[in-house]
């Protein structure tokens, strides 16, 4: 993979509303996409308003996260043109498990099985 330096300093408040904005487009909610967040990176809905608030970049937001969810590693499949289950960057693997996961929730899939219930 190339150098990410670019992508771990972009906010997550800037691409956080893209995020909302795909699954909103397919009839999935707001609270979906954070109930995806919280359930990923172990935050709640204050510490995750404080890090909107504060602009902060996807290197903090991860490695701030209070609990990196342990059914993460059970997320698997291809997004962006690469298997998350293959990606050795740590930090590229959490942003694309996200990403994953915000996927599925715009595909349709059942909250249950995108949170690997």
């Amino acid at each position: 993979m190339k150098d990410n330096t670019r992508v771990y300093k972009m906010s997550f408040a800037s691409v956080y509303p893209h995020y909302i904005q795909k699954a909103e487009k397919k009839g999935r909610a707001k609270e979906e996409v954070d109930e995806i967040i919280f359930w990923l990176t172990g935050y709640d809905k204050q510490e995750f308003q404080q890090l909107l608030n504060n602009k902060t970049d996807f290197e903090i937001f991860f490695a701030q996260a209070p609990l990196i969810n342990p059914k993460a590693s059970k997320i698997t499949g291809v997004i962006c043109g690469y298997r998350v289950e293959e990606i050795e960057d740590e930090l590229m693997q959490k942003i694309r498990y996200l990403d994953k996961l915000i996927d599925e929730l715009a595909k349709g899939k059942a909250m249950d099985k995108i949170l690997r219930s």
